[in-house]
């Protein structure tokens, strides 16, 4: 139907007769002439249509977004375009046919109209050279991913799509099995399970482009069902994996966006990335740190920071502000109210106008409750300056982090020091457990199924509260875009793990059996990783939205504005699944 694509077309061509199908970007009837920009997914050229030939008549009449087929001869344009591929020619219709006229768009290709909009007419956003451009970046990363991997012995292994309910992590989305009345399958939140029976079954590397499904709520970087490239390897060791899948990302980015990452990456434990930045997730772009303060308030006269400088699971800390004596008291506010969504109770704050001046050349409602050793010891250990501004964080320790390394992020945009950097990070020695208070129980970090970093049992079960697993992840420029971990391989730890988890010997076999039995015969030792396609592409893309790097996303309120899923189901279709909805209310 066509000889060449409009973007390509080129100098090489000129002289000679091309057929091109695609899009009018922009018709411009000039009286004595008509230009068209024909767009397709390569890009754009110039058509005109002179008076002295049919194709005028038929270019006078073509609109915004009009189906084209187009045959003419390429020549020479007289003004060159340099923002186009194909700015240096320009195609002399001889006939241009209309395959499909275009009705009133609900927007232009070169707006971005709000989300809702874009979602509903999704076909027509993706049309845009902006999203053309964002989603060919993800088309070749996956692509790059599987050469590399393909070139280095990888195997390339499906797993279920209908498979079992786990009892832990995120809600499962649940099938219904119409052979097997009042049972179901759970779409798989990973092949985390599968992809270590494989191990036991000898095929040494595995690898998949992983369609995964999560019953979760929706964020910028979340959606319900996701895309990650999901690794396995037999007989290594932490270093092993880490190693060979930070070369793998390493030369991915220079082929696809030409970034050159650091060689190697720098590598720090979770405790250090929770202590220094309040996140086990760092933005190395951003130079600000928290500087713990427990020390220096103790026994002073602010009750709320005394108290939790005692407390065994407490922590003070402090984050400096250069510069940041400029705020104003809104601005002030503003970062209390930010960091209340994290867990906050409150915000202290000293504003530094005059160091040399001492108490004289502060300004703080906290500063009546400090003696003058206390105030002296707190400007001395955060390092302040002239004309900086102090935020203190007080309570548990892992609300402190989550709270003050909101609040630093946040000062790194308002007062613009975001490096225009790539900083890897890999994050290892991540806890074995956290307890939660609501269950009364231990739950994993990562999964139920990460080695500790201890091989003896009784040592395990007697210091779970501090145990330290063999779990590792990636992190760029404060995104984490690959998680993983040595994988329990002895049966005997692994029901160990399950009975730490609160998940009795009966239910382990009940939920957990075909694994356990797997283990039973001979498994080697493994560990493995998976990587966020959908964030690693943004990134790539250089924009914050996952949304804007999938094809069909769902909306924050979980839903398709273009298909209107979710959507009710017939009564008929229900009884055949034997379910019966339960009226809302």
């Amino acid at each position: 139907m066509r000889t060449h694509y409009c973007g390509l077309v080129d100098e090489t061509l000129i002289g000679r007769t091309v057929t091109l199908c695609g899009w009018a970007d922009v018709a411009r009837n000039l009286g004595g002439v008509c230009f068209i920009d024909l767009r397709d997914h390569e890009g754009i050229v110039q058509i005109v249509a002179e008076p002295d030939n049919p194709a005028y008549a038929v270019a006078a009449e073509v609109g915004y977004e009009d189906c084209l087929r187009v045959t003419g001869t390429v020549r020479a344009r007289h003004s060159v375009n340099d923002r186009l591929r194909s700015g240096r020619v320009e195609v002399v219709a001889e006939t241009i046919e209309v395959l499909n006229k275009a009705a009133p768009l609900p927007f232009h290709a070169h707006e971005n109209p709000g989300e809702e909009i874009r979602l509903k007419y999704r076909y027509l956003d993706l049309r845009r050279p902006e999203m053309q451009r964002m989603m060919r970046t993800r088309i070749r990363l996956v692509q790059a991913l599987r050469r590399w991997l393909d070139a280095r012995g990888f195997q390339d292994i499906e797993t279920p799509i209908l498979t079992k309910a786990t009892p832990e992590g995120a809600r499962d989305f649940l099938v219904p099995a119409r052979l097997h009345p009042g049972e179901f399958y759970a779409l798989p939140q990973s092949p985390q399970l599968f992809k270590q029976i494989l191990m036991v079954a000898g095929f040494d590397r595995y690898y998949q482009i992983a369609r995964c499904f999560r019953d979760e709520a929706l964020r910028a970087d979340r959606q319900l069902e996701f895309t990650q490239l999901d690794m396995e390897f037999a007989w290594v060791s932490e270093r092993d994996v880490q190693d060979t899948v930070e070369t793998m990302i390493r030369e991915v980015f220079r082929e696809v966006i030409g970034v050159q990452l650091e060689d190697p990456f720098p590598r720090m434990t979770y405790a250090e990335a929770m202590r220094r930045f309040g996140s086990d997730k760092p933005d190395l772009r951003i130079d600000l740190e928290l500087v713990d303060v427990a020390e220096q308030v103790k026994g002073c006269g602010f009750k709320v920071f005394a108290d939790w400088a005692d407390h065994v699971d407490g922590r003070v800390a402090a984050l400096r502000a250069p510069g940041g004596a400029s705020f104003s008291r809104k601005q002030i506010d503003e970062c209390a109210a930010h960091v209340a969504k994290f867990g906050a109770k409150g915000l202290a704050w000293i504003r530094v106008d005059d160091l040399a001046k001492g108490r004289e050349g502060i300004n703080s409602p906290i500063a009546k409750f400090l003696d003058d050793a206390t105030l002296s010891a707190l400007l001395a250990a955060t390092g302040a300056r002239s004309g900086d501004l102090l935020f203190f964080g007080a309570g548990p320790y892992k609300v402190v982090c989550d709270f003050m390394g909101a609040l630093r992020l946040k000062l790194g945009a308002d007062l613009g020091r975001v490096e225009h950097a790539w900083r890897p990070l890999w994050v290892t020695d991540f806890p074995m457990f956290e307890w939660d208070e609501e269950q009364a129980r231990y739950v994993a970090l990562h999964h139920p199924f990460t080695a500790p970093a201890v091989d003896d049992i009784a040592e395990l079960k007697a210091n779970a509260r501090t145990a330290v697993s063999r779990g590792y992840d990636m992190v760029l420029n404060g995104n984490e875009i690959g998680g993983g971990s040595i994988r329990i391989h002895r049966p005997d730890m692994q029901s160990a793990v399950f009975d730490l988890l609160g998940i009795g010997a009966e239910e382990a076999e009940a939920k957990f059996g075909f694994l356990l039995d797997a283990l039973r015969y001979g498994a080697p030792p493994h560990g493995g990783i998976a990587f966020g396609i959908d964030r690693i592409a943004a990134l790539m893309a250089g924009t914050d939205s996952i949304r804007d790097v999938i094809a069909f996303p769902k909306t924050t309120t979980a839903q398709c504005p273009m298909t209107g899923a979710p959507s009710p189901i017939p009564d008929e279709q229900l009884a055949e699944l034997h379910i019966r909805p339960v009226p809302k209310g």
